[in-house]
């Protein structure tokens, strides 16, 4: 598994301002299964096999089940998962979700970018 980008190189700032917000979130009193839960499922929601990767070998090694992480991308309607990780979990998603893309991602054409939105989001 590769990563993607090497966040320290791309951004200094931008990743030491992650790892700020990676201390205050386990100062928060949360348990670590539930933060490896919550990584896991925006990783996926990201799509990035690399994160998903690290994420669920971290959540094992806390005693993650195979059969719990299996049934992430269907968590709604799995019964193995507390009202606290549904909760938690409807807020990745929540907090995950943005607007569909209105311009080209490549920045080309008006028409390009009225067919990359329609294709992207017709399903």
């Amino acid at each position: 598994m590769q990563q993607r980008l090497d966040y320290k190189l791309a951004s200094p700032e931008a990743f030491k301002a992650m790892l700020h917000v990676e201390h205050r979130i386990h100062e928060s009193g949360l348990e670590e299964s539930l933060l490896e839960l919550v990584k896991s499922r925006a990783s996926q929601l990201n799509g990035c096999a690399w994160c998903l990767d690290m994420h669920t070998k971290d959540a094992r090694a806390r005693g993650e089940t195979e059969q719990r992480l299996y049934l992430l991308p269907v968590w709604r309607e799995a019964r193995c998962y507390s009202e606290r990780e549904r909760a938690a979990l409807a807020w990745t998603e929540a907090a995950r979700r943005s607007p569909p893309r209105t311009t080209c991602p490549t920045r080309c054409t008006p028409k390009c970018a009225r067919i990359s939105t329609r294709r992207r989001w017709s399903t």
